[in-house]
């Protein structure tokens, strides 16, 4: 036995939040340190390894004295860094662009405090990975990957060791952790016993994690001894003290093949895809908030001088990640832990505002607009890289029954006031239809009274059931309140194949995690109409509202309907009332031969429709052949706020809600009447569109659709002025649609140099150029499939531009 061999991993799994606080989190990471370091003072053979960047922040400021020692022995290489993360996230959730931050932030910190980055990313506890994570890892420094959920027993996977690809081919050399990350007392020795049916030759060298667990605590005394002790045991294999750094070294020394898996990692506790809908929503905010501040706060920084607030999105930023860590973004945590989640996405949020606002009131104040005393000037600035068409909404004061709306060039624009969100006499909502060059501002005009312009536009067909325009007739259903038909008349098509936007109730009495539940579809009822009625109605759009009931709860939908987009937006509010419940809104599409496409962070992926829960971003695709015309046909389903969806069959659901127990945790029975607090009560708000298409979701701009939906244009009501910038402008431009420009920032070194990142949508080899027309800059560059690139714009003019890893460094 002993030509084989266990790499002893002495850790301390210590989640920050769970069920507890993030204050006794602070304290126990401490205690847990102190544990370790004293540790190695008493076994000189003793090694610790640790992840999360965050935790030694705490450190760092709350303990500077044992900061110092980790310090010295992390430069004698006895605490192996791993994880170059700032905290170890929920892995499904976050964005691309998030899981890019989380390796920023983290390897630098790593770098600038102990002089080293980690090799090895690090999520023991994590609740499924998504496909892109070995591309993200190994452009952020990572050439090996440790995870444990999901379990064989729901994920068979071909070894223990493997190498995980992700689409552009970047691989990571991925151990499974055997049973558990953790050990706990005096059980050891039945824990090193219960391994030995994982050997399966030719690979004789496993990872075997050690060490008390969750709240921390690490590897004891007892557990140290018993290492000493199991070794003179000839039945086991030789136990020995390690790093994984030292394990992926060795193996990848050893000159054995590992299996390649070109997968994602699920599933494992598929309820935490929708728990705590509020924790969910607040980081898709967060994220989108933060995205379209660092632009225009790096434009405006080059442009007008306003001073670049790197500090303040760094903390925004970290705000953002330790929430996302996989207990509080999964939804898992005690109640009160996502009251203290709510004040640091609160505090990102109003970093990124007064970032943003600060940035476009910089720039919108530079633009020359004329004097003109009936007029009101409205720069709405584009947060993209592509030409859009939105509609644009914003509370303003004195519209009246000759008030015209224009362009820069002085061309009407129809427009329609809607319910304002002031009741009060004086205030309107200004609603029309923005189109606005590629991540670039355009200047619109509201003019009290005109003797030469009239308003202009028509709206669409409209009444309490139908909505028609040229491409789309939507009628609903008076007594479900359920979408009847939807017909593409352009394709001679009926969308759905049944009744559509069906809120169905489920019965759902799993814990917060959903464990070992895969499917959610024992239906306990549908939502019924109360009402329905059109309750907006001019040359911008036209709405119909349904408001319907299920037992105490309400649901009220307004499906907006345009003259000249093919889509339909739909603002959702929901007063949920029901516990042990989920809420899906269900949508059977007309199609055969389907194929199901979802966004996944900074990236793609197909899945059956068998029913089971997924994770998914922004958006999901349903696309196959009509039946009648044998024609390429779908329906993308985008929404700002939910991660859950499934497919059954046609019918494609997105999950709204659901509504356990604040941290329940099988195998706890809660007792029939007990008290208890109940996740999901009361009112949401969310928004979701409808896009049918010709083609597939490529030809669809699905893509670029989602990404509006999120991430919406700023309006900023102005003034006349004199100034030096046109009254419409592009700063960013993408010559491929299928290369979208995700994030603009001043790089983390000082220097002032722009840093731009771009990622492939489609899945498909493009040659793209990314313009900077002010600045005479145009990158050039080939995209592989679902690749990311990161490249550094120097701020003098005659350095070239160069392409870096997602650390901001050369490549």
């Amino acid at each position: 036995m002993k030509h084989r061999k266990l790499y002893m991993i002495g850790n301390a799994h210590l989640d920050p939040v769970w069920l507890w606080q993030w204050q006794e989190g602070f304290q126990e990471a401490k205690a847990t340190f102190r544990s370790a370091l004293d540790r190695m003072k008493e076994y000189e053979d003793f090694v610790f390894t640790s992840s999360s960047a965050a935790m030694y922040e705490w450190v760092e400021v709350n303990a500077p004295d044992m900061f110092e020692e980790i310090r010295q022995r992390i430069a004698e290489g006895r605490w192996n860094i791993v994880g170059g993360w700032w905290i170890q996230p929920d892995c499904n959730i976050p964005n691309g662009e998030s899981f890019v931050r989380q390796g920023l932030y983290g390897q630098r910190y790593f770098m600038e405090k102990f002089g080293v980055t980690a090799k090895i990313g690090y999520n023991v506890d994590s609740f499924g990975h998504n496909a892109m994570l070995p591309q993200i890892l190994k452009k952020s420094g990572m050439d090996y990957y440790v995870m444990m959920r999901p379990m064989p027993n729901e994920k068979g996977l071909p070894s223990r060791l493997f190498w995980w690809q992700s689409d552009d081919g970047s691989k990571v050399l991925t151990f499974r952790i055997m049973f558990e990350y953790l050990s706990w007392g005096k059980e050891l020795g039945g824990h090193v016993r219960r391994a030995l049916g994982e050997f399966k030759e030719p690979l004789n060298d496993l990872l075997f994690f050690y060490g008390v667990g969750n709240h921390g605590g690490g590897p004891t005394k007892e557990n140290i001894e018993s290492i000493h002790a199991l070794n003179d045991d000839p039945d086991l294999p030789k136990l020995v003290f390690a790093t994984p750094d030292q394990y992926f070294a060795d193996m990848e020394a050893s000159g054995l093949s590992f299996p390649v898996v070109h997968d994602d990692l699920q599933h494992h506790a598929s309820g935490c895809y929708s728990a705590h809908s509020g924790i969910k929503q607040w980081n898709r905010q967060a994220e989108n908030r933060l995205a379209a501040a660092e632009k225009y706060s790096a434009f405006a920084s080059w442009i007008t001088g306003q001073p670049y607030p790197l500090e303040a999105f760094g903390r925004a930023w970290k705000n953002v990640l330790f929430n996302q860590f996989h207990d509080i973004q999964a939804g898992t945590s005690l109640e009160s832990a996502y009251e203290d989640a709510r004040y640091l996405f609160g505090e990102a949020m109003a970093i990124a505002d007064r970032a943003l606002n600060d940035a476009v009131q910089s720039i919108s104040w530079r633009v020359a607009i004329r004097q003109d005393e009936g007029m009101k000037p409205i720069v709405v600035f584009n947060p993209h890289a592509w030409a859009s068409t939105v509609n644009v909404e914003l509370e303003v004061g004195g519209i009246g029954p000759k008030t015209v709306l224009t362009d820069e060039n002085d061309a009407p624009v129809p427009f329609q006031t809607v319910q304002s969100h002031a009741t009060s006499g004086g205030r309107y909502r200004l609603s029309f239809m923005a189109e606005l060059p590629p991540l670039g501002y355009r200047t619109y005009k509201l003019v009290a009274a005109s003797e030469s312009l009239r308003p202009v536009g028509a709206p669409i067909a409209a009444s309490d059931l139908v909505l028609e325009n040229e491409r789309f007739r939507l009628e609903f259903d008076r007594d479900s309140g359920t979408i009847k038909s939807l017909r593409d008349k352009k394709a001679e098509h009926d969308v759905f194949a049944g009744p559509a936007a069906r809120a169905v109730v489920i019965d759902d009495k799993s814990d917060t995690w959903s464990h070992d539940v895969l499917h959610f579809n024992k239906v306990a009822g549908e939502f019924k109409a109360v009402k329905v009625s059109r309750i907006e109605h001019g040359p911008v759009k036209s709405v119909i509202r349904v408001v319907s009931r299920y037992g105490d709860s309400k649901l009220v939908q307004d499906f907006a309907l345009y003259p000249d987009r093919e889509l339909i937006d739909v603002s959702v509010t929901v007063d949920w009332r029901e516990k042990f419940k989920m809420l899906k809104l269900v949508f059977p599409i007309n199609v055969i031969f389907s194929k199901h496409t979802y966004e996944t962070p900074y990236g793609t992926i197909q899945r059956e429709h068998n029913g089971e829960e997924e994770p998914g971003q922004s958006w999901v695709d349903y696309t196959g052949l009509t039946r009648q015309t044998n024609k390429i046909y779908g329906v993308s389903l985008l929404n700002d706020a939910k991660y859950s969806y499934s497919i059954s069959g046609k019918e494609l659901a997105l999950t709204v809600l659901r509504s356990p127990i604040y941290a329940h945790h099988d195998p706890l029975v809660p007792e029939p009447d007990g008290e208890y607090s109940f996740i999901d009560q009361g009112i949401q708000r969310f928004n979701y569109s409808l896009l049918p298409h010709e083609g597939g979701w490529e030809q669809a701009g699905t893509a670029h659709r989602a990404a509006e939906l999120n991430c919406r244009p700023t309006a900023v009501i102005e003034t006349y002025h004199e100034g030096d910038l046109p009254l419409s402008d592009s700063y960013a431009a993408s010559s491929a649609d299928n290369v979208v420009v995700s994030a603009v920032k001043i790089a983390e070194d000082g220097s002032g140099d722009l840093i731009v990142r771009a990622y492939e949508t489609e899945g498909r080899r493009t040659l793209a150029e990314i313009a900077l027309p002010r600045f005479e800059r145009t990158i050039r560059a080939e995209f592989g499939q679902s690749e990311i690139k990161t490249f550094r714009v120097p701020r003098a003019a005659a350095q070239p531009v160069v392409e870096t890893d997602l650390l901001e460094r050369g490549v």
